[in-house]
C-alpha cells in the first residue's frame, strides 16, 4: 500500500554506523549486483555524502538514495553542483511509496544546502521527469589518432597498481588537486568516484606520466587499432599526442569520452545510445556535445 511506513525506520547519515554502511552495502549488491567494498581500502566514502534511508526492524536498508557534492566546471564556469546516487529499494517493500519519499526528501535537503544543480545517472528517466529533471544527450568523439611528435620515442609512462600503498597515494593526491579534464563540461573533484570506478569499470588501465604529472585511465581496442581515453587526472592536461607519445602508442584511431576541448585534438561527436540517461535539474545547460568521463559515473 502507498505511503505504508509500519515497521520501517527513518534515518539519515549513518554513514558512520557500522552496521548502517554494511545494511547500505548489501542493499546495493542486492539491487545493482555492484560491490561498494573498495572503498574500504582507498580512503572511505565520501564525506559530503547526505544519505536518507527506510530500515526495518532487522537492520536492513529497505530503501536509500544519496545526495554528494560534485562541483562541476560548465562552458568555463564553476557550478555548484551535487549528484544522486544509490537509489535503491528492496523487492518486497516496493509499491511503498519508500523511494518518492526519499527523493522529496534528499531534493529538501539539496536546497537547503544551497546547490545551483543536481545531476544523476538512471535507466529510469520517468521516475524523475516530474521532479524537474531533464535528460541531456551524451556524445562520445572520435578520430585519427593524432601522430606522435617522435615516432622512435621511448614510453615514459609506467602502469599503477591499485593494491599498492604508494600508487594509491599518488592517484589521491592528484585527483585532490586535479585540473578539470575539460572547459566544456568536466567534474572538478571526484575522488572517491574516481577511486571506486578503477574498481568497477572494466578493462581500464592506470598510467602515470611523470612529466606533467598525470594519469590517463585509457584502453586499446581492435588489436590495437583504437586507443579509447577516459580521463586524464593531472595538475596540467597533457594533448592526445603527449598522451599517446608517453605510452608509446600509434593507434590509428582515437576515441575520447568527454570533450576534447584541452586535447589540442578535434574528434567526430557520436551519441551515445546505452540505457543509462544523464540527468539535470536546473544550473547551466553545456552549449556543446559533451560527455561525463565514465571515470566519474556514478
Amino acid at each position: 500500500m502507498t505511503g505504508d511506513r509500519a515497521g520501517l525506520t527513518y534515518r539519515e547519515d549513518y554513514f558512520d554506523d557500522p552496521g548502517g554502511w554494511a545494511a547500505v552495502k548489501a542493499l546495493l549488491l542486492a539491487v545493482f549486483d555492484v560491490d561498494v567494498s573498495p572503498l574500504e581500502r582507498m580512503g572511505g566514502r565520501d564525506r559530503t555524502l547526505m544519505s536518507s534511508a527506510w530500515f526495518d526492524g532487522s537492520g536492513r536498508c529497505a530503501a536509500n538514495l544519496s545526495a554528494f557534492a560534485m562541483p562541476l566546471l560548465i562552458d568555463g564556469r564553476p557550478v555548484d553542483a551535487a549528484g544522486l546516487q544509490s537509489g535503491a529499494v528492496l523487492p518486497e517493500f516496493r509499491g511503498r511509496g519508500l523511494f518518492r519519499d526519499l527523493l522529496r526528501r534528499t531534493l529538501q535537503r539539496c536546497e537547503e544546502r544551497g546547490f545551483e544543480a543536481i545531476v544523476l545517472y538512471t535507466d529510469k528517466p520517468e521516475l524523475y521527469a516530474p521532479h524537474g529533471f531533464a535528460a541531456l544527450p551524451e556524445h562520445r568523439f572520435v578520430g585519427p589518432a593524432p601522430a606522435p611528435a617522435a615516432v622512435d620515442a621511448k614510453p615514459s609512462a609506467r602502469v599503477l597498481d591499485m593494491a599498492d600503498a604508494g600508487d594509491l597515494s599518488l592517484l589521491r593526491d592528484l585527483l585532490e588537486a586535479r585540473e578539470p579534464v575539460s572547459s566544456r563540461f568536466a567534474v572538478c573533484r571526484n575522488t572517491q568516484t574516481f577511486l571506486l570506478n578503477t574498481a568497477l569499470v572494466e578493462a581500464v588501465t592506470l598510467s602515470f606520466l611523470p612529466e606533467f604529472p598525470a594519469v590517463v585511465a585509457w584502453r586499446q581496442q581492435r588489436a590495437g587499432e583504437t586507443f579509447t581515453l577516459l580521463d586524464v587526472v593531472g595538475t596540467r592536461i597533457p594533448t592526445l599526442a603527449g598522451i599517446l607519445q608517453a605510452l608509446a602508442l600509434q593507434p590509428q584511431s582515437a576515441e575520447v569520452l568527454f570533450p576534447p576541448d584541452r586535447m589540442a585534438w578535434t574528434g567526430d561527436s557520436l551519441a551515445e545510445d546505452g540505457d543509462l540517461r544523464f540527468m539535470m535539474r536546473r544550473g547551466p545547460v553545456p552549449t556543446g556535445a559533451f560527455r561525463l568521463s565514465p571515470m566519474a559515473e556514478f
